[in-house]
């Protein structure tokens, strides 16, 4: 499937709902979001019934402030429409294969659970 451009237009409505969602936060200047690029088209071609998001930060300055993003690249993980995990940095194609793994194997009834207690 690859990836989708996300804008404000639009992010809502393709991370509110069912199932898992990726979001990378990247620019075309920065020399680390250039070279994760490929390990996240790879993650997208390989598991097409998770979404794989790409947020310009330069063209979408209003969304990547509306989740104060301030480091590139920054991968964010949502599972229906909850966000799970939201941290900056490249990973190695190796560790992002494992986080796709976690987020797939997460009780989403616990983590609703845990975010209410909260």
């Amino acid at each position: 499937m690859g990836t989708v451009e996300f804008t404000t237009e639009n992010f809502g409505e393709k991370t509110s709902g069912d199932g898992i969602t990726f979001v990378d936060f990247w620019a075309s200047w920065c020399g680390p979001c250039v070279r994760f690029a490929p390990v996240y088209e790879r993650a997208a071609e390989a598991n097409p019934d998770i979404t794989f998001g790409k947020v310009d930060t330069e063209a979408q300055q209003a969304l990547a402030g509306h989740f104060n993003i301030q480091s590139i690249p920054t991968i964010m993980a949502i599972r229906d429409g909850v966000i799970v995990y939201a941290q900056p940095g490249a990973l190695p194609e190796v560790a992002f294969t494992d986080l796709i793994q976690k987020v797939r194997e997460l009780d989403m009834e616990q983590v609703k659970a845990d975010a209410k207690a909260a």
